[in-house]
């Protein structure tokens, strides 16, 4: 098959499951343009390949080491015509989404707000919640920028999801860390929908526990004091002072 590298994937080979692997499927969402598949390729290869057959849907397989755990990211680099309208192959399959828009492009930026609300449709109720990382690509085309930065943060914190500005074209270390925060934000969303284990204490272990429990008695009242005269010689006054005594026998000096 010729995948949007122009060459047969032979290169992609799953892991075994017996090698302990854990697996996040990423769809990656956009318009036509927005350069979603640069940015697949980029993470893929670290190349930059400007031009892309549109019309071409493609899945690949990464093994990736995110926060020192192993882990198979799964992507599909979906390839709408019309937009989210038949949805329904990626939005069952990913566990996070990639949601890209062009910063040079306005079209792009309101043509990603209905993946966006596309995504979180289906995700209503859904346990675990569906992770979306929003992305604003393109940044080196900084000079014909369509959509600010504060348009594309304000987006994001609308849906409550994280957002990023690179370019497929510049650092791989920016375009690698997106990709990376989406297994994270599907690693959070998993976790919190865990139940919540009992807490399971043994009939001995209470016992133990009472006997090692601290046992708090009433003090008693502190010891009253008197000054007590001791009659001594001259030679003995030179050498030893009146002190003061307790009743118990302690001497204050």
């Amino acid at each position: 098959m010729t995948s949007k590298f122009g060459k047969v994937r032979t290169w992609n080979v799953v892991p075994s499951p017996d090698r302990g692997h854990t697996e996040c499927n990423i769809a990656v969402l956009g318009t036509t343009g927005s350069g979603k598949s640069a940015l697949t390729v980029k993470f893929l290869t670290k190349r930059f390949i400007s031009e892309y057959d549109p019309n071409l849907e493609d899945t690949y397989t990464s093994e990736e080491i995110v926060d020192q755990q192993p882990v198979v990211v799964k992507l599909m680099d979906t390839a709408d015509q019309d937009g989210p309208v038949n949805c329904e192959r990626y939005l069952s399959w990913a566990s996070a989404f990639l949601v890209v828009y062009s910063v040079d492009s306005r079209q792009s930026f309101e043509g990603c707000q209905r993946y966006l609300s596309a995504v979180t449709a289906h995700a209503k109720g859904l346990q675990p919640k569906t992770a979306i990382v929003l992305v604003g690509n393109k940044l080196d085309m900084e000079r014909y920028r369509q959509v600010s930065q504060s348009d594309g943060a304000s987006l994001a914190l609308r849906y409550r999801c994280p957002f990023f500005e690179v370019s497929a074209c510049l650092e791989f270390g920016a375009v690698q860390r997106v990709f990376h925060e989406a297994v994270r934000e599907a690693r959070r969303e998993a976790e919190r929908a865990l139940p919540v284990r009992p807490l399971f204490i043994s009939e001995d272990r209470l016992a133990t526990a009472a006997l090692l429990a601290p046992c708090f008695k009433e003090l008693p009242p502190p010891a009253t004091a008197k000054l007590v005269t001791v009659k001594a010689s001259r030679a003995q006054s030179k050498r030893r002072a009146p002190t003061l005594t307790l009743l118990k026998g302690f001497k204050i000096f």
